[in-house]
């Protein structure tokens, strides 16, 4: 059964759309606090005519493995087992989804979400996660951008113990 077609109408009289945020901070940088990404997704979904109803999170946690990350494996669980009762997930950006070494891992998580049927947006970059080889093309680059950040935080690190 369609959920969406018997909620009120969103923009343009479109019927509104049931909706999970994802929330993920890792300690390394304020600016992705929880807070600030809850804010940003709120607002895109409030543009979208998106209802927030499940709230996934991962305060905290890095973003290098699905390993140490309840949030991500319930949301995982939940919308694989067909218990998910939205269907879409808003993510802030790429790297909140993940930091993931091998970026065919952030795009497997992905991928499961759709073949069960729920859509993953991400409020705060600057494509339609459509499936548009723009769209894929740019989300392949923002993966790879991601990986290398957590590279280069890492040998930083690693550097400055030696």
């Amino acid at each position: 059964m369609d959920k969406s077609a018997t909620a009120p109408a969103g923009p343009l009289g479109r019927p509104r759309i049931r909706a999970a945020e994802y929330l993920r901070m890792s300690t390394d940088r304020q600016i992705y606090s929880i807070d600030n990404q809850r804010d940003a997704i709120r607002n895109y979904a409030k543009v979208m005519g998106y209802d927030i109803v499940a709230t996934y999170e991962d305060p905290g946690r890095s973003g290098l493995s699905l390993v140490g990350r309840p949030g991500l494996q319930q949301l995982l669980e939940d919308v694989e087992s067909r218990r998910a009762d939205f269907e879409t997930v808003v993510v802030y950006d790429v790297s909140r989804w993940g930091r993931f070494q091998n970026t065919d891992e952030s795009a497997t998580y992905e991928y499961r979400c759709q073949m069960a049927g729920v859509r993953i947006e991400f409020c705060a970059e600057l494509f339609v996660n459509d499936g548009s080889i723009g769209s894929d093309v740019l989300k392949a680059i923002k993966r790879s951008m991601a990986a290398e950040y957590s590279r280069m935080l890492s040998n930083r690190v690693f550097a400055g113990q030696s």
